[in-house]
């Protein structure tokens, strides 16, 4: 596969090719033209990020109730986001992986909404049979995930990763609140946030806005 067909692929433009594996436009424009030749290890690399982002889709579309579909537990009826949570799982199935704002919960990062409705998670399509529940991609690597009591959920560089991913439809309060939370518990510090390059100088500024706000 060259550099072309892996464009087309993601359906980018090459300047939002370039955009989202930080690789400068000219670049990308000499590569396929032919001007210059991708090194090897470059192109195995992009291949691998590519096929993840294939399977792992972004979403444009946020769910609207539907009375044919299945009902999941209602968030107001348990005490602790860990017992809503894992009532989940007992009808999404252990396998499913919660991703945004409930991987937030798991990880102690933000305690969600009494009025939860959207449900982010990673798994089969069939989950999606669910009123408010949103399948963000059907895998994710191992390395990505967490795992606390039997619930599983994405760990917290790969669910900044997500929020910034469908930012332009996820209600950002979570992670706001998460990274300003992860600061002041670790030392005033950012340190171990690893964030991928597309995604760094917004990361920047939502962490600045976050530490100002929640230090007011």
């Amino acid at each position: 596969m060259n550099i072309r067909d892996m464009r087309i692929q993601m359906g980018d433009t090459q300047s939002e090719f370039a955009d989202r594996y930080n690789i400068p436009f000219r670049t990308i424009q000499n590569w396929e033209n032919g001007v210059r030749k991708p090194p090897e290890y470059i192109m195995e690399l992009l291949e691998q990020r590519i096929r993840a982002d294939l399977i792992n889709r972004r979403t444009f579309v946020l769910p609207v109730y539907d009375p044919h579909k299945r009902d999941l537990p209602n968030r107001r009826d348990y005490v602790g986001a860990l017992s809503w949570l894992k009532a989940l799982c007992e009808c999404l199935g252990d396998s499913v992986v919660f991703a945004l704002d409930e991987a937030l919960m798991c990880q102690g990062n933000f305690g969600g909404h009494s009025d939860e409705f959207l449900v982010w998670v990673y798994g089969d399509d069939a989950l999606a049979g669910y009123n408010g529940v949103v399948v963000l991609g059907n895998k994710i690597s191992p390395h990505n995930i967490k795992e606390k009591n039997g619930v599983r959920y994405t760990d917290f560089n790969r669910t900044i990763s997500d929020a910034f991913a469908n930012e332009a439809i996820l209600d950002m309060q979570g992670i706001t609140e998460a990274i300003s939370h992860y600061y002041y518990t670790n030392g005033d510090s950012l340190d171990g946030i690893s964030i991928a390059p597309e995604y760094q100088e917004r990361f920047d500024k939502l962490a600045a806005e976050a530490i100002e706000y929640y230090s007011e």
